[in-house]
């Protein structure tokens, strides 16, 4: 968590979890407040998550940005992170959504 004087500006989600291949690690959630823009914020908290990320054995660490995020997807860039050629799926759990799942042989 990053703070201003006292005032959380910015925080930052690590989490790792064991795989077959090794620990893997993916950051979440860079939040930041309009205060914290331009104070090197968000830059710190993605660096900070991956230097735990690295202390913990991860073998890499995921992250995901919405191409429309131009700004922050240069910050990731700058940090050393690169894209990768995936798609990410998603799931929706709420109620119903598990009628929605096709039946063996569907």
């Amino acid at each position: 968590m990053a703070r201003d004087g006292g005032e959380i500006v910015g925080t930052p989600t690590l989490s790792l979890f064991p795989a077959l291949t090794g620990v893997r690690a993916r950051i979440e959630d860079v939040v930041g407040d309009v205060s914290g823009r331009g104070k090197a914020v968000a830059a710190t908290l993605t660096q900070r998550a991956l230097d735990l990320a690295r202390k913990a054995g991860a073998r890499t660490v995921d992250l995901t940005s919405r191409p429309d995020r131009e700004v922050a997807n240069r910050l990731y860039e700058r940090l050393g992170l690169r894209a990768r050629g995936s798609r990410v799926y998603r799931f929706p759990m709420e109620q119903g959504a598990a009628a929605a799942l096709p039946r063996h042989g569907d």
